[in-house]
């Protein structure tokens, strides 16, 4: 990352290297297991793939995600958080709880615009996920969170 000379604070340094607008939303869905180029455009529109992949190459360069490349046809490349990368959890969940605390955003919402929770949410696992939607008053099963799917990365240019 492009970094200017900080005052030695450690908490300036620390914002230097998650303050950018998308890095903590990487980490967030990195979180609980490695995603393909794709999966992460599609969770974290409206990121661009620019955008997407120069994060993507500065965590690397940092020492937060691993990118694994399984040298098929058409290109296979996951990324992983590394230890280091899952230094920023806490951070996030602080975030998330502040957020809560403030009124930034619901959760719910997000559950009824993109049908399912974060994964690092706390009510991604619990049975009141359709309780806000109103599936279980509609007599429909709950919505379960998206699983790994396929994608075609030959599109992407890394």
């Amino acid at each position: 990352m492009r970094r200017r000379k900080g005052d030695g604070c450690p908490a300036t340094g620390a914002l230097q290297v998650v303050g950018d607008k998308w890095t903590l939303l990487i980490v967030r869905d990195l979180a609980h297991s490695a995603r393909r180029t794709t999966e992460l455009l599609s969770s974290l529109k409206p990121i661009s793939s620019r955008t997407l992949v120069e994060r993507l190459r500065e965590m690397e360069r940092d020492r937060f995600v691993e990118r694994r490349e399984f040298g098929s046809t058409p290109p296979h490349v996951e990324y992983t958080l590394t230890e280091r990368g899952r230094l920023m959890l806490p951070l996030l969940d602080a975030l998330r709880e502040l957020g809560e605390a403030l009124h930034c955003d619901d959760c719910r919402e997000r559950l009824a615009h993109r049908g399912a929770y974060c994964e690092v949410c706390p009510q991604a696992g619990t049975s009141s996920d359709a309780e806000g939607d109103g599936d279980a008053a509609a007599g429909r099963a709950p919505r379960q969170a998206p699983q790994r799917t396929r994608a075609d990365d030959s599109i992407v240019l890394l």
